[in-house]
């Protein structure tokens, strides 16, 4: 590779992922060309583009960004590395669970950006797995904001209720 094709690599990559607000970086080595194409199946159905990149381009492509990734330099990008782009923080972990609970125990998690928040470690996948996104907290707060409107509105309609049948008896009963 030339040194202008990798200076294009690492433009498109800078673009690719200030354009992404999430995108993982994973480990698949050690999987078969079979599993490999699974993984890539299953991601294209799932939404999210997987590409394999060397380190060093990676890192030259964070540098171009805002937020600081020093931390990943160190920790993350070692050995063989993937990057998973999403639109969703979410479905990047969920598609590692899924995968290594069906076909193989790989692709390792290496590291994640979740809206320049970093996440580094295997043990961050799960807490990546629950976490909602915003469409889901938006909902949430939806539903806890009509919550007290539904209870005055249940409260008048049955107060009514009542109201109405009292009256009616008042008005039946001799006098």
């Amino acid at each position: 590779m030339t040194r202008e094709e990798k200076y294009k690599l690492v433009e498109e990559l800078s673009a690719k992922l200030s354009q992404y607000p999430h995108f993982y970086i994973t480990d698949a080595s050690g999987l078969t060309v079979e599993q490999v194409n699974k993984l890539r199946k299953l991601c294209y159905h799932k939404g999210v583009e997987y590409t394999v990149v060397k380190n060093s381009l990676i890192k030259k492509a964070l540098a171009n960004l805002d937020t600081d990734y020093t931390s990943f330099d160190q920790k993350v990008l070692k050995g063989f590395s993937g990057i998973m782009f999403s639109e969703n923080g979410k479905t990047p972990a969920q598609l590692i669970k899924e995968f290594r609970k069906e076909v193989a125990e790989k692709p390792g998690f290496k590291g994640a950006s979740i809206d320049s928040a970093l996440f580094i470690g295997e043990e961050n996948l799960d807490v990546l797995v629950s976490l909602k996104s915003k469409e889901e907290l938006i909902g949430d707060i939806i539903g806890l904001l009509q919550s007290p409107a539904k209870n005055v509105i249940s409260g008048l309609k049955s107060s009514g209720g009542k109201l109405a049948g009292i009256l009616k008896t008042l008005s039946e009963k001799p006098e």
